[in-house]
Order: C-alpha cells, then structure tokens, then sequence
C-alpha cells in the first residue's frame, strides 16, 4: 500500500461525517458514520458528527466545513444525490464522483455496463408486472434471488425455488419503491474484494449457515464466517483482484469501494455489485480486509478521507 499523502491532521481542514440519512439503511449508517468520527478525533482531526435527517443541502449550507467524509449508505447518500450538492457547493469529500456513484447504487444499470464491458455477471430478469413472473420463470428456472434494484445491505432480497415464492419475493422487493429483477441463484463460494485508491485489499471470502449473505448474516449474526486469507491460491487472488478493479473503472468508481463477487460452480467469476460507500462497523468487510493488510481501523479512516483530496 502506497504512503500516506497526507502528513498532518491540521491539513485536513474542518471535517463533516454525515451519516444517517432518511433510507432504509441509516441504523448501519449512523454504526459506521460515529465509529469513522471517532477515528477522526482520535488521529487528532478536527471533524464534526451530523445526523442529516432532513436534506444535505439544508445541513451543508449553514455549516462551515472544508471537506465531508461520507458514510451516509443508500439513497440520498450514495447514489449521487450528495456528490451532485457536494460539487455544486465546492465541497471536497470521500469516494465516487456523481456518476460512478449513481450508475454503482443501480444494481440494474451495473449489470448493463458490466456486460457491454465484457465483465461477467449472473442472469437477471426484470420483473415489472404479475404478468412478468412466468416470462421470468421461463428465463431463469429456479432457483432465483429476487432483489430491489436501489437497496443495500440485502434488505427487499429473497430466495424463490418456485413460483409462488417468487411473486412474494417481488412483492416484498416492491415495497422499496424502486425496479426489482431476479437473478440466477449462483452456487458457489461467495468473496468480496476492498478497494482503496486503487490498489485491491486482501480477499474475504464469506460463509454463512443463512440461506444468503442477507442482513442478519451481515450484521447481527455471530455464525457468518470471514476467511481472510481467503485460502485462494495467489494467482487466483490476483486475478479477482485485478477483476475487481476493473469492474470498479468500468463504473468510474475511485477513492474506495467493496465489490461482491462469486465464484460459481464451474470456476467462473459472477460480478454481482459494488458498494461505494462500505459499511464501517464491527462486523463490516473492508476494515477487516484493511487489518489483514497492516491498516488499523485509525489509519483506514484517515486514508479514505485522503480521497477527498481529488
């Protein structure tokens, strides 16, 4: 890993955590936005916490601040919107730019780049209508895993092995207000990989005794199982390595970022996502990849704040 560009706390400036937010996801948000604050202060940083519960905008225009570090997670927050106020009020902050943000935070359009990039990533169909559940069927077969296209942390995710379960699938991805496809049940071993200014982190690959890596798996349960080392070979760990990063230039991703990735049964890599704006709590990925490199938690926080330096 590359040396620190920034020596001093005091260069920083006047730092924002915002975290919260209005989704679906701002218990996890406000978890890892006070355990990044924390960090902050301790490396002797100057930062303010700020719960944006109304909008960004609001929050930002009466604040004094020289730069934002990012953990708001889902919509509002990673899908562009706050890079789009952000830029607008000549803030710098942590992450993706406007449009890696947006196209990453659409599970759907990451597909469609992924594909006319050459990148493989599992069968998906999208499902609009009641009348879509047998089309569907006919695509994909069972079993499928039935996703809203603008959620995080697995909430709206379920498993269909027929098609009863499957119009109850959509119907619970619906409630999120946002496109919902099925994707092709992958049978194999589940990885993900860190990125952080454009090198890959250690590679973590995920066990669960839950019928998916959903968000009980994620963040409550003591029986998930992180192997990093991952016990691939290093030439594999290379090659998804290297996957990964270009699935995130694909996107336009920089700064930092976790991509998911299966390697199924016949031994081909499935891209399945991008997360933008990783979870930083105790249970989440990219801080254990980080330890697994040499990188406390402190040091972590204080090389992603360094990509708000553009």
């Amino acid at each position: 890993m590359k040396a620190l560009v920034i020596k001093q706390a005091k260069d920083f400036g006047r730092v924002a955590v915002l975290m919260g937010g209005v989704a679906a996801e701002r218990e996890i948000s406000l978890n890892s936005g006070n355990a990044v604050y924390q960090a902050l202060l301790r490396n002797g940083i100057d930062a303010v916490a700020i719960d944006v519960q109304t909008t960004a905008l609001q929050v930002l225009e009466n604040t004094a601040i020289d730069r934002v570090f990012n953990m708001l997670h889902g919509r509002g927050g990673e899908d562009g919107v706050l890079q789009a106020i952000l830029d607008t009020l000549a803030i710098p902050y942590s992450g993706s730019g406007v449009l890696a943000s947006a196209l990453s935070m659409d599970k759907l359009r990451t597909k469609l780049c992924w594909q006319g990039a050459g990148l493989t990533t599992p069968k998906w169909f999208l499902i609009q209508h009641k009348s879509d559940i047998e089309k569907c069927i006919a695509q994909l077969g069972f079993p499928v895993i039935v996703k809203p296209a603008l959620e995080g942390s697995s909430l709206g995710m379920s498993r269909a092995e027929n098609q009863g379960e499957l119009y109850s699938a959509w119907q619970e991805a619906a409630q999120y207000q946002c496109a919902v496809y099925a994707e092709a049940w992958v049978q194999g071993e589940e990885y993900t990989v860190g990125v952080l200014k454009g090198e890959a982190l250690p590679i973590i690959r995920l066990q669960t005794p839950n019928v998916f890596y959903d968000f009980d798996a994620k963040y409550r349960a003591d029986t998930t199982q992180y192997h990093c080392p991952s016990g691939l070979s290093a030439e594999i760990e290379r090659t998804l390595a290297e996957l990964a990063l270009e699935s995130c230039q694909v996107l336009g991703v920089t700064g930092w970022g976790r991509v998911d990735l299966f390697i199924d049964a016949q031994q081909q890599v499935q891209l399945i996502e991008v997360n933008t704006v990783p979870g930083m709590t105790d249970h989440s990925l990219v801080p254990m990849a980080a330890r697994q490199a040499g990188i406390n938690f402190d040091e972590l926080v204080w090389r992603i704040l360094e990509t708000s330096f553009k």
